[in-house]
């Protein structure tokens, strides 16, 4: 957690970064769900589904499988934004990174050291998003 001095930077970083990429994702999120055809808004109606029913076990699970891309690329994204906010002075690794940098000299080492860190975060991530993936195109198991 940030210092009391610096809780007000650290506030402010993350609620631009949560309004930029709330935006994305919430058109994301909201293009899966127009993508389902609507038949399946009829047919969930027809059967005498509330409107949260048919969000809930009809529509949404559907819009998940074609959501789940984008939606990974987009917390990826949101990894890498976080650099922006040092631009408010938040630490965060790329900044801290350049001030390494600049006390010891050493731009190779520690700029390739950030690019591996990066690089584990987004895979770990990716390779997250892609068991997700796997797990929701499996067909259900009835019991």
């Amino acid at each position: 957690m940030a210092a009391p001095s610096r809780a007000p930077v650290f506030i402010s970083g993350v609620l631009a970064l949560a309004a930029y990429e709330g935006a994305y994702i919430t058109e994301i999120i909201r293009a899966g769900i127009q993508s389902i055809d609507k038949g399946q808004w009829e047919a969930s109606a027809g059967l005498g589904f509330s409107r949260g029913q048919q969000l809930r076990y009809i529509i949404f699970p559907q819009a998940l499988r074609r959501i789940m891309p984008p939606l990974a690329g987009q917390f990826i994204s949101t990894i890498k934004d976080s650099a922006i906010v040092s631009v408010i002075s938040i630490q965060e690794l790329t900044f801290q990174g350049t001030e390494l940098m600049a006390a010891t000299f050493l731009t190779f080492e520690v700029w390739f050291t950030i690019l591996v860190i990066y690089f584990v975060i987004c895979l770990a991530c990716a390779l997250l998003v892609e068991h997700i993936e796997r797990r929701l195109k499996r067909p259900s198991r009835a019991h």
